[in-house]
């Protein structure tokens, strides 16, 4: 894969201060750069991770990008410090999206008022601060739908989709990008995803590993402490590029594109 003639991939969703990180975290961006995969967008799941994120995207710039928003499993911890914290991270050079934010229905980690509230204002910021928004939705596509309609954020990627038909025309519908990780690479829950992505644009599809989770199934060489690593995403490319008919190349090229012009980068 590394031979092939493309752009640089990126993954646009890379949870690289997870703890899992911490003794090798330079590296795995380094192999993730001669692999092909480069920048990386970290993704800022609590104030505390959004703030770690964007510290080390400033130590890598260039090379990493950061997103700063609460996790639906964290709203339970905001207060009415979380969203100005959030804007005076937002404003930074290296941070270009809101999120991870949405619902979780399927864990309720947070009480699911909670969660509705606080996805709200983090739409809100987004759309005073005129930043894409990185979503996160489970097992709550009704009520996630509905808050999206009244708030309409201006770019909005739906992150490591795994819905349904209807959910992914809703979605597309409403102008949103969907990002695709190894869950396709599943042979026992991602079949339906091979028939559905197939259905997205490419201007609108982006790919991603959501490391260090969804380690790829079918990867030749699996990883002996199970760990995923952006550097891995090449093997996605080749799986979605095969469900959708189209050269490695091509899709590499489309998805790269597609990144850039969302996140502005």
């Amino acid at each position: 894969m590394n031979n092939l003639p493309m752009n640089n991939l990126i993954d646009i969703g890379v949870n690289l201060m997870h703890r899992s990180f911490h003794e090798d975290r330079d590296q795995v961006v380094a192999r993730a750069e001669s692999s092909g995969v480069s920048p990386l967008i970290i993704t800022g799941t609590s104030l505390r991770n959004s703030i770690e994120a964007a510290r080390y995207a400033s130590r890598m710039p260039g090379k990493c990008y950061a997103t700063a928003g609460i996790h639906p499993h964290d709203a339970k911890s905001c207060n009415a410090e979380t969203i100005p914290k959030l804007k005076e991270l937002a404003v930074l050079p290296q941070v270009v999206a809101i999120g991870e934010c949405g619902l979780d229905y399927n864990r309720d980690f947070s009480p699911r008022d909670i969660q509705r509230k606080w996805f709200a204002s983090q739409l809100q910021l987004a759309q005073e601060l005129n930043m894409p928004v990185f979503l996160h939705e489970r097992d709550a596509f009704p009520d996630f739908a509905a808050l999206l309609r009244e708030h309409k954020p201006a770019r909005a990627v739906v992150h490591c989709f795994t819905g349904n038909e209807k959910e992914l025309m809703t979605y597309l519908d409403m102008g949103l990008y969907i990002g695709i990780t190894g869950w396709i690479c599943d042979e026992r829950r991602g079949k339906h995803l091979k028939a559905l992505v197939k259905r997205i644009p490419l201007d609108r599809l982006m790919i991603e590993t959501d490391a260090p989770f969804l380690t790829p199934r079918d990867l030749p060489a699996k990883p002996a402490d199970g760990r995923n690593e952006p550097a891995f995403l090449p093997h996605i490319l080749q799986s979605v590029a095969g469900c959708i008919g189209k050269s490695v190349e091509e899709t590499a090229r489309a998805t790269t594109e597609t990144a850039k012009r969302f996140f502005g980068i």
